[in-house]
């Protein structure tokens, strides 16, 4: 997977959905880049589901201007189990004029209750990052 680049109509900002679209989210990330305190704007990333005998990528997207992408998995379509979200830094760095320590970074988590909302942030610099989980 390549870097991406922003476009105004990338991604699906909250400022576009409708207050009941919104808080009906199931899974969301955002990811910010520390060294500069903006948001990693273009950084492509995918997420993949935990099945024998390995990992089904199920989509592959890029953070949008304010470094969000919304609805990863929309309502509806989680359901309970392991997943990988794998995120390109070292593309992003590079598109950034810097080297990175790391070549990627993956998130795995499990879902429980597909019903709830999860919000996954990423703190990244080129050599650092950090996650958690949101609200």
């Amino acid at each position: 997977m390549e870097s991406c680049r922003v476009t105004p109509a990338m991604g699906l900002g909250l400022s576009r959905m409708g207050d009941s679209q919104a808080r009906a989210m199931n899974l969301t990330t955002h990811v910010l880049n520390t060294a500069t305190g903006l948001p990693a704007a273009g950084l492509a990333l995918s997420l993949a589901l935990l099945q024998e005998p390995g990992w089904m990528e199920l989509l592959q997207r890029c953070t949008d201007e304010d470094g969000r992408c919304q609805l990863l998995l929309a309502p509806g379509q989680a359901k309970p189990g392991t997943y990988k979200l794998h995120f390109e830094t070292a593309a992003y760095w590079q598109c950034q004029g810097h080297e990175s320590f790391y070549p990627f970074v993956e998130v795995v988590f499990t879902i429980t209750d597909p019903d709830k909302k999860l919000h996954i942030p990423l703190l990244i610099s080129p050599y650092s990052y950090t996650t958690y989980r949101g609200s």
